[in-house]
């Protein structure tokens, strides 16, 4: 027999109570059953974002928030300073270029975090630029960028700051409000806990005074079409109404573990992952690491596209390989979302168990015992 169990960025684990939520039978739209369901999840996800902005909810993915991040917010001819570090930090740039921004592109080697520093003086070179775009958490590198040292940069300028939080939202600290942060957009299949299909953005005061200006042609995602609707507790469009209902229970376990319990979680799982990999004799890929996954460097002579690979066939167990330039040159662990230190136990033996079949020297069990000790100190 073989259980499957989810260690990848993701999709994540969805918990049972989300499952079971979004079992139950369909319910209308536009019906006072579901608004009292979407204030719920609007008021919760303001808690999760730290903010007292509307968050806006989009039938999407993430990719979708962020791309009514750059037709709502800026029009075609604008600059756009945009931090290129990995994959998804490029979507920003390839995002802007759809819409006919001029990007100012900040490529970051991989594995590398973009300074406030950097920021500062790209902002000094290009004093006409309306937005900055960063990704808090570059999943296909494993790296965590200091958002809240680039809001401090960015909040003394005209520009506005837009930070992709879909990997990071619900496991990485994301003090909009606090930090001056004016956009953050997730997805609901990290983090928060359910299947892909929503999206999320949320705006500050100067971000919406952007928005008024913009003139990039957008319909689904028109970020003021949601925003009229959020303050009727509705939707400008068919939501993913079982997804909403999943997400409010999701949601209501965050608020009964307590967000800054459930970043500590996030930040101990991150911890015991990177020290059983260090023990392993293994490589952390970023230098500055993310609590959301840890990516680490295939050791020679091991095969890392077939090391994935035969952990899924073989054991069950999901973790996910490298992208792009990364292919089969690192693996990525996650410890995101509806997930605890026993599930990064499993798959820290199963990394053991494959990494042993394909030759590499190690002993066995010392990766879930560097993990074990991580857990069980005070």
């Amino acid at each position: 027999m073989k259980k499957v169990l989810l260690l990848t960025p993701g999709p994540t684990p969805v918990p049972e109570r989300a499952l079971l939520a979004m079992a139950k039978p369909m319910i209308h739209h536009r019906t006072s059953e579901f608004q009292e369901i979407l204030k719920e999840v609007e008021e919760s996800l303001r808690y999760v974002f730290c903010t007292k902005n509307d968050v806006l909810i989009l039938t999407s993915s993430g990719t979708g928030a962020m791309e009514g991040a750059v037709a709502n917010l800026l029009s075609p001819g604008d600059t756009a300073i945009v931090v290129r570090g990995g994959k998804f930090g490029e979507r920003w740039g390839e995002l802007c270029e759809a819409y006919g921004v001029k990007v100012v592109a900040l490529d970051i080697e991989w594995g590398k975090a973009v300074t406030p520093q950097e920021i500062e003086t790209a902002l000094k070179n290009n004093p006409q630029a309306k937005a900055v775009y960063v990704t808090a958490c570059e999943t296909s590198t494993g790296v965590s960028v200091d958002v809240k040292g680039v809001a401090a940069v960015v909040s003394k300028t005209s520009a506005v700051l837009v930070v992709d939080a879909i990997s990071s939202l619900g496991g990485v600290e994301m003090k909009m409000d606090e930090w001056g942060v004016d956009v953050v957009v997730s997805g609901s299949q990290k983090g928060l806990m359910i299947p892909p299909g929503l999206a999320f953005a949320a705006l500050s005061e100067k971000a919406w005074k952007l928005v008024k200006e913009s003139k990039c042609p957008k319909y689904y995602f028109d970020y003021t079409k949601a925003k009229k609707c959020v303050e009727k507790t509705d939707t400008p469009w068919t939501p993913a109404v079982s997804l909403v209902i999943g997400l409010n229970e999701a949601l209501k376990m965050i608020k009964e573990e307590g967000l800054e319990n459930v970043l500590a979680r996030h930040a101990k799982l991150a911890v015991a992952a990177r020290s059983a990999m260090k023990a392993l004799g293994l490589e952390i890929y970023a230098k500055s690491p993310a609590n959301a996954l840890t990516a680490v460097v295939v050791p020679q002579g091991v095969d890392g596209e077939k090391m994935v690979k035969n952990i899924r066939s073989q054991y069950g167990i999901s973790i996910a390989g490298g992208q792009d330039e990364l292919k089969g040159k690192v693996f990525r662990l996650a410890h995101l979302g509806y997930m605890n230190e026993f599930d990064l136990v499993v798959g820290i033996s199963a990394i053991e168990m494959e990494l042993h079949k394909q030759g590499y020297k190690l002993e066995l069990g010392k990766g879930v015992k560097a993990a074990q000790e991580v857990f069980c100190a005070k």
